[in-house]
């Protein structure tokens, strides 16, 4: 089916491409009644970045599992949004932005750098989608997040593979998309940290 342009621009979401999103429509809505549940909790700051990360997380998620890829433009859209909340607590609250800019750098560099790693000694067994996505984790949630989305997400994956394997549903060499796995890792480290 050819692109319908307008103004020479192409529309890319159409009635056909939005469809089979809508059995998961409902469960940003979901996501945003549990983090105002928690919003006693938790100071304004961090739960307006982890609601953030919820929503990219499971765009994420939906990408993968349709495209199997985590495109650039979520990437790009991950870093502004980080950047556009983090831009006035510089100014309104400089200590504490100091302090979580420190943490997010921490994070972004060793959940990237150990993906990347992992990228590189697999030969691309890891996507470099999920090498991207990680490092931007490491941005919204620090060093301690970073670490328990990382542990969770891949032994949740690992765990699957293994089971899919076993009952030869996918082949050794067959690869299995990650965001999924990440963001049960987010849902873990958002609601039980």
């Amino acid at each position: 089916m050819a692109e319908r342009k307008r103004e020479g621009l192409p529309v890319i979401l159409t009635k056909e491409k939005l469809k089979p999103a809508l059995p998961y429509a409902g469960i940003p809505v979901v996501l945003a009644a549990l983090l105002v549940l928690q919003a006693g909790r938790v100071a304004a700051f961090p739960l307006l970045l982890n609601e953030l990360l919820l929503m990219f997380g499971y765009i994420a998620t939906i990408l993968d599992l349709k495209a199997k890829r985590i495109p650039n433009s979520l990437i790009l859209v991950m870093l502004s949004a980080w950047i556009i909340v983090m831009t006035p607590m510089l100014f309104l609250d400089t200590d504490t932005a100091v302090s979580k800019l420190k943490e997010s750098m921490l994070g972004a560099a060793i959940g990237g750098g150990l993906f990347l790693l992992v990228y590189l000694i697999s030969r691309k067994g890891l996507g470099g989608g999920d090498v991207k996505f990680m490092a931007c984790i490491g941005l919204y949630q620090g060093l301690t997040g970073v670490t328990l989305i990382m542990l969770c997400g891949t032994i949740l994956a690992a765990l699957t593979g293994l089971v899919l394997i076993l009952l030869k549903k996918i082949g050794r060499k067959d690869t299995i998309p990650l965001a999924p796995f990440l963001f049960a890792g987010i849902l873990i480290a958002v609601f039980l940290r």
